[in-house]
This record gives structure tokens, C-alpha cells and sequence, in this order.
């Protein structure tokens, strides 16, 4: 298959809902590939991480966006994320990275341990409560979601009771962050960001008019006396980029995850047996099925990498699924193998834009997965599990579930052990 053919067949929506057949294709070609003039694929993953790092590797900002799309601030899907620290480049990357990362240092993430754990704890009780009758239930409504939710609504500062809000409002907006994108798609991604623009809004007022011991709060000080460290822009950006990043992503890692520890029972037993385990498993399954499949950059300079030379103003669409399954990196990587030696999967990215809660994840994920497994030894799901039409956040529509008869709570027994990767 050509790679341009290869590149069509992974935007349809078939290519979405499994892209790692297609990987496969476009591997075939090179670790670096020029799918369409102008356009070049990244399956390799030295090269991923190589241009990740390389500063003449930029995300498209404003003046690169005006050429391109001429009318972009007229959506609010766009310009919300454009106005990010997800969408710009130093130094304006870097000084709003600076403002927020003091809620997410390793520090700062180690001390939360009880308190995420005590949450994974409530939800699944109550998930248990619901399932009395042997019903199935969606382990993404019931728990995928809320936990990080909650936890990232918590650091923000966002009212308990308008944590349910943003499942709809996230999913929406995150539609303007695949490579192609349909005006209906556009449409529906503009109202979510409306919505979310309009709640920080408000969230903004309340939080000037009494402060409190959050991010939200943190922000808004900054902006308040200095205008220029943080624009007004960037404040409600950034406020909707941390509160959509800082769940989507650990949404979609609990439920992919778990999926795939279903099915490999032995493993499970393992991880159930042992939480320590965790923090490998958490990797594994960060490379095995990421949560982020992609990311793009496009060329300030001419840069050389994989043999081919991509020239100044070429675009790079970077394949972190299948960098992360590039067996030059990882010894048959079709298989799911938390004992392998890790190798830094790229799930997160990497560079000046490597994801910030990346360490807040994965001490959701290590806290999740042995307290499901422990309390759930019957846990399995209710028919096949479908995606959704999405490849830069791969996860699930839902996610039903029979938990069978739970084992006895015991709060005693840590859910996970190990600090947490930073």
C-alpha cells in the first residue's frame, strides 16, 4: 500500500477505530515518511522523540495558523486551544508552562496518594451499590470519568457539583484535535468550547471575588498583576486546557487499560496479586494501546531526520501509537508484556511540550488498576466494547462491565504501591 493511500485509510473512520494495522503499513515505508508533498509520517520512535526535542519543530501558532486558516479566531473551538500553552511555542509556551506547573511538580502529585486512593475507593463502592442486582454498568460513567475528573476539578478549584458538566463539553471540543475535522465535527466542537469558555467565566468572577487554595485562584492572581505574564486569553485557555487534558487523556487510559487487562487474565492475576507492580503495568499500557496516538509539528528550519530532509514549512504528523510499537525500541510489540524492559513510551510526548499531569495519570492508573482487580476478582465485560471515532484521543463510547460478587472492602490495604513516575 502506498503511504498515501496508507494515510487516507488511517484518517476514515475504520482507520481510527483500529490504527495499528495501518501503522504497520506505514512503517513499511521508513521509520520517516513523505505520505503527501509537503507532508511527512513519524512511525519510528527515535525519530518521534528526536523531533519532539528538536526546537526547529514548532506547533502551529498564530502567524503559522493565518496562513493556513485565515478566519481560525472565528471559532471558539480553535482559538480556546490556540490560546493554550498546547498551542504555542517559547517563549510564550514557556511562561504560561511555568504559571501552572507548581500544581503538578512530583512533589506536589505524591502528596495527593490518599486522597485519589480514598476517591477510588468511594467510586467503587458505589459502583458496587448500582451493580447489587447483577445489572451491568459503564465503567466509564461510573468510575474512568469521575476519578480524574474529580481530581483535576479539585486542583482547579471547580465545585463538586458541576464536575458532571464537562464529560459532554470535553468530548465535544476534543473533536477540534483530530487532523481532519468535518464543519459539522467543527460545529459541535464550538459549542463545547462556548460552554466551557462561559463556565470559567463565571468560575473567574468567583474566585476574584474569594479566593481560594486552587489553580483557578493561583491564575487569576498572576493575571490580575501582571496582565502580561497572563492575558486575559490566555487564562480562560488555559483554565480549559488543563481541566480537558487533565481528564480525557486519564479517562481514556483507565478504560483502554483495562480492556486490555481483561483480556490477558494471567497477567491481571499478577498485577491483583501484586499492586506493586503497578507502576510497570502502567507503562506497559501506556505503549500497548496509548491513550494519545498523535501529535504535529511543523518545520521552522530544514531539519534531517529517518534519511529523508524535510524542508522549512513541511508539516509532521507524529505517530505516537506506532512509535510506540516500533520494534527497533520494543522486542515484539505486538504483545502485551508488563514485564519488559521499559523503555519510556511517548505516550505523554516528549520535549517542551511533554504533558504536563503525566505524573498525576499515572498515579491515578497505579492507584486504579490493583483496587479494581482486588476488589473485582470477577470483574469482566458485557460484550465487546466499542471506540470511538477518534485517533488523537483513542478510548471508548462506554465501557459495560459485570462486576460479579465483590470481595470485601478492605480501606487497610494500599490499592498501589511505589511513588509515582514524575
Amino acid at each position: 500500500m502506498e503511504a498515501a493511500e496508507a494515510l487516507t485509510l488511517l484518517m476514515s473512520p475504520q482507520g481510527r477505530i483500529d490504527p495499528y494495522p495501518t501503522y504497520e503499513r506505514l512503517r513499511a515505508h521508513g521509520p520517516v515518511v513523505e505520505a503527501l508533498p509537503g507532508m511527512y509520517v513519524v512511525t519510528g520512535y527515535a525519530e518521534a522523540d528526536e523531533l519532539l526535542r528538536d526546537p526547529r519543530l514548532v506547533v502551529l501558532d498564530d502567524a503559522l495558523r493565518d496562513e493556513v486558516w485565515p478566519d481560525w479566531r472565528e471559532s471558539p473551538a480553535v482559538a480556546s486551544i490556540a490560546r493554550s500553552m498546547l498551542r504555542t511555542n517559547p517563549p510564550d509556551h514557556s511562561r504560561m508552562r511555568r504559571l501552572a506547573a507548581g500544581a503538578f511538580t512530583p512533589r506536589r502529585i505524591a502528596s495527593m496518594r490518599d486522597v485519589v486512593r480514598a476517591q477510588a475507593e468511594d467510586l467503587l463502592d458505589a459502583m458496587c451499590h448500582r451493580a447489587g442486582d447483577g445489572a451491568p454498568v459503564d465503567m466509564l460513567s461510573d468510575f474512568a470519568y469521575p476519578l480524574p475528573v474529580g481530581v483535576i476539578c479539585a486542583l482547579l478549584g471547580v465545585p463538586e457539583a458541576d464536575r458532571p458538566l464537562f464529560r459532554r463539553w470535553a468530548s465535544d471540543l476534543t473533536g477540534v484535535l483530530e487532523p481532519e475535522i468535518t464543519l459539522e465535527e467543527l460545529a459541535v466542537a464550538d459549542a463545547g468550547a462556548t460552554e466551557l469558555r462561559d463556565y470559567f467565566v463565571e468560575l473567574v468572577v468567583a474566585r476574584r471575588n474569594a479566593p481560594a487554595d486552587d489553580l483557578t485562584t493561583a491564575l487569576v492572581q498572576v493575571h490580575d498583576a501582571d496582565g502580561d505574564r497572563l492575558t486575559g486569553h490566555e487564562l480562560l485557555a488555559n483554565l480549559v486546557v488543563l481541566l480537558v487534558a487533565g481528564f480525557e487523556t486519564t479517562t481514556n487510559l483507565l478504560g483502554n487499560g483495562l480492556v486490555v487487562l481483561l483480556g490477558h487474565p494471567e497477567a491481571a492475576a499478577a498485577l491483583r496479586a501484586d499492586p506493586g507492580l503497578a507502576p510497570a503495568y502502567v507503562e506497559e499500557l501506556l505503549r500497548y494501546d496509548s491513550p494519545v496516538q498523535l501529535t504535529t509539528r511543523t518545520s521552522s528550519a530544514p531539519v534531517r531526520c529517518g534519511g529523508l530532509d524535510l524542508p522549512a514549512g513541511s508539516v509532521t504528523l507524529l505517530l505516537l501509537g506506532a512509535a510506540n510499537r516500533d520494534p527497533r525500541r520494543f522486542p515484539d510489540p505486538q504483545r502485551f508484556d508488563p514485564t519488559r524492559d521499559q523503555a519510556h513510551p511517548l505516550s505523554f510526548g516528549a520535549g517542551p511540550h511533554y504533558c504536563l499531569g503525566a505524573g498525576l495519570a499515572r498515579l491515578e492508573a497505579q492507584l486504579a488498576f490493583p483496587l479494581l482487580l482486588r476488589r473485582l476478582p470477577e470483574l469482566a465485560l458485557a460484550g465487546t466494547p466499542q471506540h470511538r471515532t477518534r485517533l488523537t484521543l483513542r478510548g471508548y463510547q462506554s465501557l459495560p462491565v459485570t462486576l460479579g460478587t465483590p470481595a470485601a472492602a478492605d480501606r487497610g490495604t494500599p490499592a498501589g504501591a511505589g511513588p509515582s513516575t514524575p
